[in-house]
């Protein structure tokens, strides 16, 4: 996805959440279960940064991992 593309789905997708999310909003967003939420995480198709216990999300992980069909991120 280039640069341009990633910036105005940025500015569409999920308008109403901050920058960096938690766990709960991601389920909310995608509207999926906390287990899912977790394996996601955890199995790599959306990148986050653990601080302590908590899962830290950039949102626009959560956007390439929508619009790349769930594939996997290197890491």
């Amino acid at each position: 996805m280039k640069k341009t593309e990633l910036k105005e789905l940025y500015e569409m997708m999920f308008p109403n959440y901050p920058d960096i999310l938690t766990v709960t909003e991601l389920r909310e967003m995608l509207g999926i279960s906390r287990h899912l939420a977790y394996k996601l995480l955890g199995d790599g198709y959306i990148t986050a940064v653990k601080i302590g216990s908590a899962y830290k999300i950039p949102k626009v992980s959560v956007i390439n991992y929508v619009m790349g069909g769930g594939e996997r991120n290197a890491g």
